[in-house]
């Protein structure tokens, strides 16, 4: 196996580099019969491209997408989907001089290690272009869940650097959400966080943050124990995407400080006869199985490691040079990383659906 597939049942296999030819997917194991557009999956697309703002990388993509297979008069066939977008302003002559270096924090020395060769155009397959792919699966993923359950899956930019936004999971909607160039749903915090990124990326540097991921309506019973726990799946799903380096669900690491009588969410029965629990400081999943209240999660994204600021490193040839990197560069991954944490989370979901499915027949 070569780490490029991701599920088991509906599984999705990315191919392409950031300044090769195409990146796109092949989507496995999709029922067939949903309806799906291209202008449907575009929109999720036109969410990650680059070029979309001013705090965001300037490297011109339509990224517009093209469906090649397994869609037939506007409905999946049940057959594979292909699905890919042409890379039309890559520009592998900015990176010749740096063939020969290491960036510091990137994939450069890690993958020439193991390959014993590297695609030294823009970080190839370890870039985010990459991700284009996992979008566009997402884009399908999220229709099925929306339309088989209602539900509705929402990520948003809750911290940039020291600068955290308070928002209520529970009330926060697409719009909100889409009302700023940060995605960040509260607005007095979006304008700060905006300010912070315009002025480091200025200084030629970069930072990190937050992004709260949102299931919203989820159904019960997503989840294999022991080791496919939905929220396995999700923390692996999450820590794939690029520049990810922390992972929790519900409490997290708030829960070291509470105790077992306060941590515990207490059933009782609504109005209308459902179990639900009081609190949700398991993040909607017990057991590693959903329990239909809201999933929420939270994902620390570093620093961008491509900087302007000048870095000692070494080149393959072991000597110590100074690196002055250019290009065009995201200072902060948080806006463009909002619909990939969507589109992962989606992925994770339907495919438990379809696992769920084929295991418990009468169930759903």
């Amino acid at each position: 196996m070569a780490g490029n597939t991701f599920g088991v049942l509906f599984r999705v296999t990315t191919f392409g580099e950031s300044h090769g030819g195409v990146v796109g997917c092949v989507v496995d194991g999709c029922p067939p019969g949903v309806e799906i557009s291209a202008e449907e999956i575009q929109k999720e697309l036109d969410r990650r491209k680059p070029g979309q703002s001013q705090i965001t990388t300037q490297r011109k993509e339509e990224d517009k997408i093209e469906i090649l297979s397994g869609v037939f008069e506007g409905k999946t066939t049940g057959t594979p989907i292909i699905m890919l977008a042409k890379n039309k302003d890559a520009r592998p002559e900015d990176y010749l001089k740096l063939k020969d270096i290491y960036r510091p924090s990137h994939a450069d020395y890690t993958y020439e290690k193991k390959y014993g060769l590297r695609d030294w155009r823009g970080s190839g397959r370890a870039s985010a272009r990459e991700t284009l792919g996992r979008v566009a699966a997402g884009a399908l993923a999220k229709k099925i869940l929306k339309e088989k359950f209602g539900v509705e899956i929402l990520a948003f930019v809750e911290q940039v650097s020291k600068i955290k936004a308070k928002v209520d999971i529970e009330k926060v909607t697409f719009s909100q959400i889409e009302s700023n160039i940060i995605r960040c749903p509260n607005p007095k915090k979006a304008k700060e966080m905006i300010k912070l990124i315009e002025k480091v990326g200025k200084e030629g540097d970069s930072l990190g943050g937050v992004i709260v991921g949102v299931v919203k309506n989820p159904p019960v019973g997503l989840g294999e124990p022991v080791f496919d726990k939905l929220s396995a799946d999700l923390a692996k799903a999450m820590f794939s995407i690029p520049a990810v380096k922390g992972f929790e669900i519900g409490s997290g690491f708030s829960s070291v400080l509470m105790r077992g009588s306060t941590h515990n969410d207490q059933f009782f029965l609504d109005k209308e006869g459902k179990i639900k629990t009081k609190t949700n400081f398991s993040g909607g999943i017990q057991g590693g199985i959903s329990n239909g209240e809201t999933i929420y999660f939270r994902v620390a994204f570093k620093p961008v490691s491509t900087i302007r600021k000048p870095q000692k490193t070494v080149n393959r040839q072991k000597k110590e040079v100074i690196l002055e990197a250019a290009g065009r560069h995201d200072p902060c991954v948080l806006p463009r990383a909002v619909p990939i944490v969507e589109a992962m989370t989606a992925l994770v979901l339907v495919d438990h659906y379809l696992r769920h499915k084929a295991q418990n027949l009468w169930n759903f």
